[in-house]
């Protein structure tokens, strides 16, 4: 009787552990589901309407992030405005420079949007736009900082320019450079505005009596102060409105 082939089972092995063709490997699927899912994000973008857009969507394509990481930004920030407005260092930490920077280029594009049709009309008229061109400049601030929007006899937007940074709960304000500063620019009014970090826009004592040393201050040389705006979050409190200047 001749003998049996040795290893017969061999070959059923090799069927069973032969490795996957290359370019297969779990790694590489996601990879590729990834840039499957950011094909069809970025064709979303061209559509006339991107309501079909999540926030972390919007995220991914800015930031070239994967979906994970486009949620782990939002959740450590809280909401897509409080991203926009982190600070850079903040932004880094999580997402790494590059991210950080495309970020810091969409809030500052904003801004700069939103900034463009104060120049052409009168502000008291445009409380609406002011409100929301603050919140895209102040909100996400880590700490207090006083700004001044100068404007011209027909109040108009000339400029606008932070005067001081503070803590996160103060920011220190010196009523005769304030002024100083609207004589150097010509301007005939201002409109005096900060951020409340907490979130909570209620103006404390402090702001108050700040804003009644400012108002008197220029009054002196002839200048008008329209109002004092505080952002805390998403909402924005006028002094004037609350009957405090």
């Amino acid at each position: 009787m001749s003998a049996s082939p040795a290893f017969t089972a061999v070959p059923a092995l090799s069927r069973m552990t032969s490795p996957q063709p290359p370019g297969c490997g779990p790694s590489r699927l996601v990879a590729a589901e990834t840039l499957a899912r950011r094909r069809r994000l970025e064709a979303d973008l061209l559509r006339p309407d991107l309501n079909g857009l999540d926030d972390f969507d919007c995220l991914e394509v800015l930031c070239g992030l994967d979906e994970a990481a486009a949620r782990v930004l939002l959740d450590a920030f809280g909401s897509l405005p409080e991203v926009l407005g982190a600070p850079p260092a903040s932004l880094v930490r999580v997402t790494g420079r590059r991210a950080a920077g495309r970020i810091k280029l969409a809030q500052e594009l904003a801004r700069r949007l939103l900034a463009r049709p104060l120049r052409d009309r009168c502000l008291l008229t445009a409380s609406s736009q002011v409100q929301a061109y603050l919140r895209a400049t102040l909100v996400g601030a880590p700490r207090e900082q006083f700004r001044v929007l100068f404007l011209d006899k027909r109040n108009r937007l000339i400029a606008d320019e932070r005067m001081s940074d503070g803590t996160v709960d103060h920011a220190p304000v010196y009523p005769r450079e304030v002024v100083r500063r609207a004589l150097e620019l010509n301007a005939s009014a201002m409109l005096l505005c900060h951020n409340h970090p907490t979130g909570d826009p209620t103006p404390s004592a402090v702001d108050i009596d700040m804003t009644r040393q400012v108002v008197a201050a220029a009054e002196a040389l002839g200048l008008q102060v329209h109002d004092h705006l505080v952002v805390g979050g998403q909402q924005v409190a006028s002094l004037r409105a609350l009957g405090l200047m």
